[in-house]
């Protein structure tokens, strides 16, 4: 099968390898730009972008660029909007990971970590014009432990994804889409300001803000810092990682060993 492939995040490379070690014919592999990475602000592309480099791929940048006449087109985590030069050039298939309809948009697995959600879903679905909401070819469950972080959960929708799209393409015309039955509801992009702690919330939101985004950020005793890590434990809420500006990851005992007694000022 000929076939045209979009995506951009670390977590579609394990998916995207499992169509290529399928036999298929990859015809063209479309991702994001490069983006400045770091203080040197170095131009850098993306995952999927090297990934296809290192399979001598052909890969494009813009999506302009379109002019192609597959069997199908698969998008993961591309995060461009794909108008009708796309979709009517070939079927057109998403893995979306979320319980459609519910989390559509570009943040399905961070909100869902973020709201402290114990399960989802990945999603095989159909692509239309509007965002996320085309039938369902396919629909496979997983659980999310309570300190899953976005890369432990990207991780598990990776091998799910890899094996529902290997099935899928061994026999397309095999499923018959399910429209989305319930009220959808959307995600957003997560910014910097995001990360920033409210220490009037409980300790459990505090603890799903962290490892839905990575880290938070705050003041403890005047210094600026990343919480990195943490844990819930009798209601309480256990810092195990910390980055203060300007230094290396530490652990808590190491940060609250450098204030030498001083009693601990959260957000202060």
């Amino acid at each position: 099968m000929k076939i045209v492939l979009m995506g951009t995040n670390d977590f579609v490379v394990p998916i995207f390898d499992a169509v290529l070690n399928a036999g298929h014919e990859i015809m063209a592999v479309f991702t994001r730009a490069p983006k400045p990475v770091g203080r040197k602000h170095i131009l850098t592309p993306s995952p999927v972008h090297i990934w296809a480099q290192s399979h001598n791929l052909p890969v494009y940048t813009n999506i302009r660029d379109y002019n192609f006449s597959p069997d199908m087109v698969v998008v993961v985590s591309y995060g461009v909007i794909l108008r009708d030069n796309v979709l009517s050039s070939a079927p057109c298939v998403n893995i979306h990971p979320s319980d459609l309809p519910k989390y559509r948009g570009p943040s399905p697995i961070r909100t869902a970590i973020y709201n402290g959600d114990t399960e989802s879903a990945v999603c095989l679905m159909q692509m239309t014009p509007e965002l996320d909401a085309g039938g369902v070819y396919m629909r496979r469950e997983f659980d999310i432990g309570e300190n899953d972080t976005n890369e432990d959960v990207e991780s598990v929708v990776s091998k799910i994804g890899a094996e529902m799209l290997t099935e899928y393409l061994s026999n397309p015309f095999g499923y018959v889409p399910t429209p989305q039955v319930g009220t959808p509801t959307y995600t957003r992009k997560f910014t910097g300001a995001d990360e920033i702690i409210d220490w009037s919330k409980s300790p459990r939101e505090i603890h799903n803000q962290i490892r839905a985004l990575g880290a938070g950020r705050t003041k403890i005793n005047g210094v600026d810092v990343k919480i990195l890590e943490t844990r819930v434990e009798n209601n309480e809420l256990k810092i195990l990682r910390i980055q203060p500006a300007g230094k290396k990851p530490m652990d808590w005992r190491s940060f609250v060993n450098g204030l030498h007694g001083a009693e601990i000022k959260f957000g202060e």
